[in-house]
């Protein structure tokens, strides 16, 4: 399993990547297994301010639909258009090409305090 030390990470299987005061968000390769096969994102709040933990929006397997939280609080400036043609780019590279939002973080102390790596492993049983 695929679990990128560089990123922090989230009890809902959500990454982080921060350049400067932008995060980038996704979920996990863990949590796409678990879904299978994506066939819809949707984020309903592009251009809104959300509080941490609050739903961004949502993701949809063949079998199921999850919602998406946000992992920090902030303002969701842009949704990875790209999955709106191919939300299959979740499954096949979760944290590259299918990355889901990017962030203006309100604090960017918020995504310090997010899981390490090992914390996610453990927290996954990995």
């Amino acid at each position: 399993m695929n679990i990128p030390a560089n990123l922090k990470y989230t009890k809902d299987h959500e990454w982080v990547s921060l350049e400067g005061d932008v995060a980038t968000v996704g979920i996990t390769d863990f949590a796409q297994k678990e879904l299978g096969d994506i066939v819809y994102v949707e984020v309903e709040a592009l251009d809104q301010t959300l509080d941490q933990d609050e739903v961004f929006g949502t993701v949809e397997a063949v079998k199921t639909v999850s919602d998406l939280f946000l992992p920090v609080s902030g303002e969701v400036i842009e949704f990875n258009e790209n999955l709106e043609t191919e939300p299959e780019l979740v499954n096949s590279d979760p944290y590259a090409a299918g990355w889901m939002i990017k962030i203006k973080v309100a604090d960017t102390a918020q995504v310090d305090a997010l899981l390490t790596a090992d914390q996610y492993k453990e927290l996954i049983g990995a």
